[in-house]
């Protein structure tokens, strides 16, 4: 189990606000662990949900496809792209496809994947499996990092139970990779799988067209094969039975920060951020901002968070997104400016060093925000700061530039308070705090392993 499960304080939320009682199967991806206490066995799981509903025939398997476009699912893994969509372009696509299940989880704040893949490994094995008969695939691969290796141990078990069992047409195959930030990015777990490093590729072709293999590939977060596989059994319908029409079913979301019962939580989508927060015991103490999305997410104050729905659309009028469903209320008595630092910091650390904008342009900014922070700033280091935080979007062999650069101009503008606090008066005493963010305290080094 993960740390926030042995410590009593994982729980889900319900439709009706009530704990395991969302729908008619109970609560839906983690409906077996409220069951039992425990996760299930293969017997167990097949005893509480059937055999997955493999499609046999090209005409089943658009059956599928069509279920998941009308039950309106998407990603869980960050971009939230139509699930429907995607299994549609892999299946039309030239040659034998190729799965790929994403649970690399490589965001310091998220632990909704390592949640998921320990209390319902069949679930998203399930899922794996319905995916490669819906694009006609012959092969799918489950990625992890090598730094959980009892849950890279125990999801082996749980492929040869299936193998022993005659559950899948073919054994998922389970790989160990490097766990660096820019390694769970769909093309490198491409690369790697085509015998490469574990870093970004520069796009296109993108894997749904020449893949793993060079064969179409489809690459789907491990929540979102769960979603898939309780899909193919109980219909679009039970699955819009949550959320809101534009922004359907629940949601797993990690809560983290000043929070009463911080841990993993499954949500309704579209339900507004105060809401959610209030599912974890709501704030422990005054809070003056809410990060969303995780690292490459977006900080918005307090004031304007808690009353947006967490939904793609909702977030997008305010330049943020609900990612891969991080959320972290940060305290009023935090420096932002210095849990931004600490960010950065590690985001340059943990670049691929593939491009400009990662070799020297993010090592720069990460420098200019250390000295905001809790150095001896001026006027002219803040423009800088602006200045290079605007070039490095869209600049990248990867989307890594992207996405520090939206954290820290984002920093930037929600702090501006701490901005001139520190540019007027020096570092404030709270720079000098622990941290509220779960920044990795040594970054990786430059040699690292990639293979």
């Amino acid at each position: 189990m993960t740390e926030a499960m042995t410590n009593g304080r994982t729980t889900l939320a319900a439709d009706d606000g009530r704990a395991g009682v969302l729908g008619p199967y109970g609560s839906r991806l983690l409906h077996g662990w409220y069951a039992t206490g425990g996760p299930a066995g293969l017997d167990e799981h097949l005893g509480r949900y059937g055999p997955p509903p493999l499609p046999r025939t090209t005409d089943a398997a658009d059956r599928l496809i069509r279920a998941v476009e009308d039950a309106g699912l998407t990603g869980r893994g960050g971009a939230a792209f139509p699930t429907g969509r995607k299994l549609r372009t892999v299946a039309a696509g030239r040659g034998t496809a190729v799965v790929v299940a994403n649970g690399m989880e490589s965001e310091p704040a998220s632990r909704k994947d390592e949640t998921l893949l320990d209390l319902a490994p069949h679930l998203v094995l399930d899922g794996a499996a319905l995916a490669a008969a819906a694009v006609g695939a012959d092969v799918a691969h489950l990625c992890l990092p090598r730094t959980r290796q009892d849950q890279t141990d125990a999801l082996r078990e749980a492929v040869g139970e299936r193998q022993r069992a005659g559950t899948d047409p073919f054994p998922v195959q389970v790989h160990e990779l490097p766990h660096h930030y820019v390694s769970s990015e769909e093309t490198s777990l491409v690369r790697w799988l085509n015998g490469g490093d574990a870093r970004p590729l520069a796009t296109p072709p993108r894997p749904f067209e020449k893949g793993v293999g060079r064969r179409p590939t489809l690459i789907d977060n491990v929540e979102t094969l769960a979603h898939l596989a309780l899909i193919a059994r109980y219909g679009p319908g039970w699955f819009r039975g949550a959320g809101r029409p534009d922004a359907a079913g629940t949601t797993l979301v990690t809560l983290s920060g000043a929070l009463r019962t911080p841990g993993v939580y499954e949500v309704p989508m579209g339900r507004p951020l105060g809401e959610v927060l209030d599912v974890a015991g709501g704030a422990a103490e005054p809070l003056a901002a809410v990060l969303l999305g995780g690292f490459f997410g977006s900080w918005l104050p307090v004031g304007q968070a808690l009353h947006v729905p967490f939904a793609k659309q909702d977030l997008a009028s305010l330049g943020a997104g609900p990612g891969a469903g991080v959320i972290v209320a940060l305290p009023a008595r935090a420096c932002g400016l210095a849990e931004a630092a600490r960010v950065v910091g590690y985001l340059a650390a943990q670049s691929a060093r593939q491009c400009g904008p990662c070799r020297l342009g993010l090592p720069a900014v990460a420098a200019d925000f250390a000295d905001l922070a809790w150095g001896n700033p001026t006027p002219e280091l803040v423009r800088r700061l602006e200045g290079r935080t605007g070039l490095l979007a869209g600049r990248g062999a990867c989307r890594h530039p992207d996405g520090a650069s939206r954290f820290a101009a984002t920093a930037l503008r929600v702090f501006a308070d701490d901005v001139r606090h520190h540019l007027s008066r020096g570092p404030c005493a709270a720079a000098g705090h622990e941290p509220v963010l779960p920044v990795p305290a040594t970054p990786v080094p430059a040699d690292r392993e990639w293979r």
